[in-house]
This record gives C-alpha cells, structure tokens and sequence, in this order.
C-alpha cells in the first residue's frame, strides 16, 4: 500500500509540474506575446544571432517545442531561412537547460514553504480579484505556477524518498546505460517534456535511486524524445516544414549518439577537470555542456547542411496560399500572425488583379519583394485574367477554411482580431468581383473609339492607379494611425463617382452614343465604385484596431 500510494505521489507531482510548465508557458506568452516573435525575426539576421535568440526565447518561454513550433511555421511562410530556423533550433536546444539549473540550485536546497506556498497564494488571490485583467491574470498564472513547479518538484522528491526506503534499485544499478537511454525517451516521448524528465532525473538522483552515469544516459535519451511532436506537426506540411523538422531529428540523434558514445570522458571532465562534486549540478552541467557541443560542431556547416536537407524533399505544394499552410494549431498566436501576412499577401494580389484590367504597370506602382518573389515561385504573373481570379478565389477559400479551424482555438481579442482580417479578406474579394463581373464593360471602354468613352476609361484609370498607390504606402508602412487618411480617401472615392457621372450625363447629351453605350458606362461606373470602396474597406480592416474600424464602419456612405 505503500508503494502504491509513493506511485500515486509521485504521478500527482509529475502532473503538478505539467500544469506548472504550462501556466508558466501561457503566462509568459501572454505577456510577451508578438514581442518575441518580433525580437526573434530582428536578431536572427546572422547565425550567430539566431543561436542566441533561439536559446533565449526559449530560455523565457521554457519551452524548447514551443519555439520549434513557432519556427516550424516562420520558415515555411519563408520569415526564416532554413539555415536560420536550424541556427535557431540549435540555440532553442541549449535554451532549455535554463530551466534545469533553476530546479537543481532551488529545488533541492531551499524550503519549498518558502517560496512556493506565498507564491500559490498571491497567484491565487490576484487571480480572483483581477481575473478581467489581461496583465494580472497572466502575472498570477507566472506566480501561480512558479509555485506549483516546486510543490510538484517537492512530491516527487517525497515519493522517491519514500521508494528508496520501500525498494532496492541496485538490481537497476547493474542494467547497461542504454537502458536508461531508452527510459529517458520513453518518458520524454509519454510527457512531451524534457523538462519534467529532467526533473524526475535529478530527484531520483539526489534521492540515490540512479547513479550520476545513469542519470546522464536518461537526460541524452530525452534530447531525442523531445522530436516526436515537432514530427507530428510537419505531418501534411509542406517542404519547407519538413526539411526544418529532418534538421531538428539530425540534430537530436547526433547529439544523443555522439554524446553517449563519448559519455564517461564527458563525464570526467565535469567531474575531475571542472571539479563539480555536487551531482545534480554535474547533470545539469553535462546537459548544457552536449547542446553547447552540438552548437559548435553544426554551426560552421549550417550553409552546407541546409543545402543537403533543401534537396530532401520536393516542394510540390499546389496551395494558393503562402503563410497560413505553415500554421499550427499548437501555436494559434502565431498562426494569427500568419492569417495577417496572408491578407496582406491576398489584397496586394487582388489590386495587381485590378490593376491589370486597366492595363496598369504594376511594376512600379506595387513594390513588395517578398510577395513578387511569392509570385513568381506560384507563376502568378504568368497567369491569364481567368486563371488568376480563379487562383484569388481559391486564395480566399483557404483563409475561409484557416478561420473555421482555428477560430475555437483563439479567443477575446485574438478572435476579433482574426475576423476583422477574414472581413478584409472578403471586401478584397468583393472587389475583385466587382471589376471581373464587367471585364467586357472595361474592354469595351479601352477600345472604344469614341472619344467620351475612351477619355472616360483614361480619367478612371488615372484615379485607380492613384487610388492604389495611396492605399499600397499604408500598408506597407503599417500606419497605426490611418484613420484620417482612409477617411480621405472614401470621401474622394465617393466625391469621384458621383462627379464623374454627373459630368458624363452632361456630355452625353451632345455625343453620338447608342442606348448600350449608355449601359456600358452606368455598369462600368458603379462596379468600380464598388470595388474601389470595398478595396479600401479591406485596407481599412487590415490596418485599423477593432475600435478605430468599428468607428469607421459607421462613416456615411454615398447611397447608390
């Protein structure tokens, strides 16, 4: 009964330590959130760089998956090169061992009462008192799992007591060192968590339940253990993921096989060269001491190991889209990062769409280099005016079928903000409809050889042109606070309509035109009203805050 019961203990604390890691994961995204997305993208512009981003990010977040997760997605919608994502990955590795030294210098020294119980407590009280409150929440969910990392820690250390005294582990003493290899995967493989095998390892440790050697072969076990998911996650993806993924493994199992075949001179050089005495500071040390080795062996050849693995796999991706395929559901803050980029991506394809129905250059009107390099890789350019509205149509189907997956994911602001940008997505849309439902009506315009309809045709290819470039600077300039120009430029587009019909009936009476003429010119002008103001709504969706669009939404509107 006993033993049941330190079973039960000890289960109870690995799941405490769970529940531990993810609030303190949850928390501390939360209250970094896009910042780290932003502070890696700025400093992994060398390897050297990303190597540091990646092991401190991880180092914050505590989650080596999560960062993988994260990069797993960024390089596929090419934020990352592969080299980088690898350098990244590389440093994430080493990141994760923060965590390892906190628990072997704290947990096992200090009183747990100490530190964990006020910490469980403030958490508590914060949590039912400011609950509504986006920071405190998330600051008592930090304090809340602080705390709950060292009771946890604590359980299990009670419960391996306990079995020492109930049960003789030197029968295990005896099993080779690649028994303990495979427990350290196995565990990590059960609980996707290197850092709860980790501290299971150091409890048995300073409990004697496993010497310093076993407990070293059942920390390397747990490098390899950690890959699963990432693997799982690439499952379907593209090749961009997958050769990030195959990195990662090469990574892990090179590390874990060199590591282990090289492991009692690793360890005497931390125990006899270092001089650490101390057991679990010798584990954490040897930890941080493979993943540093591992940095120094691939980072000189990530040029050389990234073109290997970009010859792995074949991209054969046939998906209009390029951010939102590479999003998992894992990291549903990222992925919204990606449904931005993805709108932002679809509306600049929706105003070359537009543009081109008047014959305008794009050239140098629409200067994107990252989508016109998108563009060429999806032959866009090349595309005929069916086949490219067919490929906006599909376009605007997949971010559809994003938002019905991921909606249950996000909630509160992130879900607000994730409709406002499937709302940009389909005035976009709306107003590519609009100018490809009267493509006779322009052609007829362009070719006519009277001149009040060919001069009508130039007078509204000169303002769309404008009208495109001003909205093309906003965005690109991701203009806070756009609010007055945008309100501008609907006044202008509406003060443009209805002057430049007015103008023609005026003309018309004096001009030879035919009764169809007349339709051609009321349709032509009131479809590209429509899609001028819906391609403006969609910039005002993709640049504006909930509150700012709302406001915006209820400016009066010319009635046609």
């Amino acid at each position: 009964m006993n033993i049941l019961s330190s079973i039960f203990q000890l289960s109870a604390g690995v799941g405490l330590f769970l529940f531990a890691m993810y609030l303190l994961e949850e928390s501390l995204k939360n209250l970094s959130g896009r910042n780290f997305k932003l502070f890696l993208q700025r400093i992994t512009k060398n390897r050297v760089g990303a190597v540091t981003g990646g092991a401190l990010v991880t180092a914050v977040l505590q989650s080596s998956s999560m960062v993988s997760l994260m990069v797993l997605a960024f390089v596929g919608a090419g934020v990352f090169t592969m080299k980088n994502a690898l350098a990244i990955i590389l440093g994430a590795n080493l990141g994760t061992t923060i965590d390892s030294w906190m628990v072997a210098s704290l947990g096992f020294k200090i009183n747990i009462e100490v530190v964990a119980y006020p910490a469980v407590c403030i958490g508590g009280l914060l949590l039912i008192l400011f609950s509504k409150r986006k920071t405190i929440k998330y600051t008592s969910w930090f304090l809340f799992g602080f705390g709950l990392l060292f009771i946890g820690l604590s359980f299990m250390k009670t419960a391996m007591e306990a079995q020492v005294k109930l049960f003789d582990f030197a029968e295990f003493t005896a099993m080779p060192t690649a028994f303990f290899l495979a427990v350290g995967f196995l565990i990590t493989l059960l609980v996707q968590s290197s850092s709860v095998t980790m501290a299971l390892t150091l409890t048995a440790l300073h409990v004697g339940a496993i010497d310093f050697t076993s407990a070293a072969a059942v920390v390397l076990g747990s490098e390899t253990g950690t890959t699963i998911k990432i693997l799982l996650s690439a499952v379907g993806g593209n090749a961009a993921k997958k050769r990030v993924v195959l990195g990662n493994l090469v990574f892990n199992v090179f590390l874990t096989v060199a590591a282990f075949l090289f492991l009692k001179p690793i360890l005497m050089l931390i125990t006899d060269v270092f001089g650490i005495t101390n057991p679990l500071i010798a584990l954490v040390t040897f930890s941080s001491l493979v993943n540093l080795g591992s940095i120094i062996v691939f980072l000189p050849l990530l040029d050389f190991f990234a073109k290997i693995l970009e010859k792995c796999y074949t991209n054969t991706d046939t998906s209009a889209a390029a951010f939102i395929g590479n999003a998992v559901q894992a990291e549903p803050e990222t992925a919204l990062d990606l449904a931005r980029r993805e709108t932002d991506y679809f509306i600049h394809n929706v105003m070359l769409f537009n543009l081109s129905l008047f014959d305008i250059d794009t050239k140098s009107l629409l200067v994107k280099p990252e989508f016109d390099a998108i563009n060429e890789k999806k032959k866009f350019d090349n595309k005929t005016q069916e086949e490219k509205y067919e490929f906006l149509k599909l376009l605007q189907g997949e971010l559809q079928a994003f938002y019905i997956s991921f909606r249950l994911k996000l909630a509160g602001e992130q879900l607000s903000q994730l409709s406002q940008l499937m709302s940009a997505g389909r005035s976009a849309m709306r107003s590519a409809k609009s100018l490809n439902d009267i493509s006779s009506n322009i052609s007829n315009l362009k070719r006519s050889s009277k001149d009040i309809k060919f001069d009508l045709f130039n007078h509204h290819k000169k303002e769309t042109a404008d009208l495109y470039y001003e909205l093309d600077v906003l965005i690109t300039k991701n203009e806070q606070n756009s609010f007055a120009p945008l309100k501008e430029t609907l006044l202008k587009i509406e003060t443009n309509y209805s002057e430049t019909r007015n103008d023609f009936y005026k003309e018309a009476q004096n001009a030879p035109l035919e009764d169809m003429d007349l339709t051609i010119v009321i349709n032509f002008n009131q479809a590209l009203f429509t899609s001028s103001k819906a391609i403006l709504m969609a910039a005002k969706d993709l640049l504006l805050d909930e509150e700012k669009a709302t406001e915006f939404n209820e400016i009066p509107v010319y009635i046609t």
